[in-house]
Formats: C-alpha cells, sequence, structure tokens
C-alpha cells in the first residue's frame, strides 16, 4: 500500500463515521440550521416587501408633496389677487372722495368769489350812487347859483317827466 492508496479498514471507518457525523447532524443540526435559513429568507424576503412599501409610501408623500405646493400656489395667488382687488377697489375709492372733496371745495370757492364778487359790485354802485350824489351836487350848486338857472333847470324836467 502506498502513501495515495487508502486501507479497506480505513475506508470503512471513513464511511462509518461519515454516515454517523450525518446521522447526528441530520438529527440534531440539520432541521436548526435549516430553519435558521429559512428565517433568514422570510426576513429577507419581508425586509423587501418593507422596502418596496417605504418607496411606494415615498412616492405617494412625494406627490402629496407636489399636490399640496400646487394647492399652496394657487391659494397664494388667489390671495395675491385679492390684495390687488382690494388695493384697487381702495384706491378708487379714496380718489372718488378726493374728486368729491375737491368738487365740493371748487363750488365753495366759487360761490365765495361770486359772494365777494356780488359785494364789491354792490359797494361800487354805492360809492358811485355817492360820487354822483356829490358830482350833481356839488354841479347843482355851482349852477343854480342864481335864480334863473333854477327856473330852467325845473323847466327842464317837467317837461322830461311829461315825456316818460
Amino acid at each position: 500500500m502506498g502513501i495515495i492508496e487508502p486501507g479497506i479498514g480505513l475506508l470503512f471507518w471513513m464511511t462509518l463515521t461519515f454516515v454517523i457525523l450525518l446521522f447526528i447532524l441530520a438529527k440534531f443540526a440539520w432541521k436548526p440550521i435549516v430553519n435558521a435559513v429559512n428565517d433568514r429568507e422570510a426576513s429577507i424576503v419581508d425586509a423587501l416587501n418593507q422596502a418596496k412599501l417605504a418607496k411606494k409610501e415615498m412616492e405617494d408623500l412625494k406627490s402629496d408633496n407636489e399636490r399640496i405646493i400646487r394647492e399652496a400656489k394657487i391659494e397664494r395667488d388667489s390671495i395675491l389677487k385679492e390684495a390687488r382687488e382690494i388695493k384697487d377697489r381702495i384706491v378708487g375709492e379714496a380718489k372718488d372722495v378726493a374728486k368729491a372733496e375737491g368738487d365740493k371745495m371748487i363750488e365753495a370757492a366759487k360761490q365765495t368769489i361770486n359772494a365777494e364778487k356780488n359785494a364789491a359790485m354792490s359797494d361800487i354802485r354805492t360809492q358811485i350812487g355817492a360820487l354822483s350824489v356829490n358830482i350833481a351836487e356839488s354841479i347843482l350848486q355851482k349852477n343854480l347859483e342864481n335864480t334863473e338857472a333854477q327856473n330852467e333847470l325845473v323847466q327842464n324836467y317837467l317837461n322830461k317827466s311829461n315825456l316818460n
């Protein structure tokens, strides 16, 4: 027998030891190892399913976030539009009020001007009347210093009054 060729006794004992080891492993270790492998496979499959669910939830959340952002932009735009409309309305009302006040002030100024104009005209008439009376008085005093001029003036007035 050489180094490479095993003997029959050695083969017998090796086979017997292998079969006993295989029986002991099958009896005590094979089920726990298979159960551990199955449990590990189940946990891996469960982790993959959870990852898929998490990915789906993330996609749903992302689409919800995009929808919420779109809605927020639409709401922001509507609020800004409403604010612009309110501003325009307030500015328009302020312009209308200012125009009405301006028109009132202009009308009051016109009335004041007319009243002062009428008062001035009345004052001028009064002054012209007084001045006319003074002029007439001085002319009459000068002209009527003699009786002949007085008689002529009276005749003149009588003639005018008959014509009217």
